[in-house]
């Protein structure tokens, strides 16, 4: 197996896991939960295939991504109940899955052989399109916008960095370390200590 393979299936499952707590939220039924949690799992994989014509698809290519999805919705779905806090958990969750699913989305940039301005959109294309997908369905404020904190940022940041350490070294290891360690530690940091950006703020109208 090969790092972008794993990388490919732990973001899937991560995903889909928030997917599905998600659904719960929203008090679907075991075949939405199985739907919310693949949307979430391969939308932004599916996003950068298509942009970068992969083909085919990564989950295409091999079913066993859904099957994973579809296992981590059926886990949710049975077990949901049992969490005190299930925004909480899937905040912390979700940004487990972006600091898995931006290395994916730049190693697969990479081996493609991409211009490295594509490699940084690929990466924030997979690590933010699924939430974005997910919460948009199910009628939730979109955690990529919520004010001022740093997700897109953080996927943004994570995506630089492994750019940089391209420039170095060759290490596909090196490279995706920095941009998962980058990635998870801005949106960790928003979550635990509150970092945020300064947001615009419209000025009244002069009389």
């Amino acid at each position: 197996m090969t790092a972008l393979f794993l990388l490919d299936h732990a973001s899937v499952l991560i995903f889909a896991l928030t997917g599905a707590l998600v659904a719960s939220r929203a008090q679907l039924d075991v075949v939405g939960f199985a739907f919310i949690a693949c949307l979430t799992a391969v939308g932004g994989g599916t996003v950068r295939d298509v942009l970068l014509d992969r083909n085919p698809i990564f989950w295409i290519a091999n079913p066993s991504f859904i099957a994973t999805a579809c296992a981590a919705a059926l886990l949710i779905f049975f077990t949901a109940h049992l969490f005190e806090s299930r925004y909480r958990l899937l905040l912390w969750l979700d940004s487990l899955a972006l600091a898995v699913a931006v290395p994916a989305g730049v190693g697969t940039a990479l081996a493609m052989a991409q211009p490295l301005p594509i490699v940084v959109i690929m990466g924030m294309v997979t690590g933010c399109l699924g939430g974005l997908m997910r919460d948009v369905v199910c009628n939730e404020v979109p955690l990529v916008l919520k004010q001022g904190e740093l997700y897109v940022t953080a996927a943004f940041a994570g995506s630089l960095a492994a750019v940089a350490v391209s420039l170095i070294t060759r290490q596909e290891l090196f490279i995706l370390t920095a941009c998962a360690g980058v990635t998870w530690a801005l949106r960790a940091g928003s979550l635990a200590f509150g970092w945020r950006l300064p947001v615009y703020r419209s000025r009244p109208p002069r009389a």
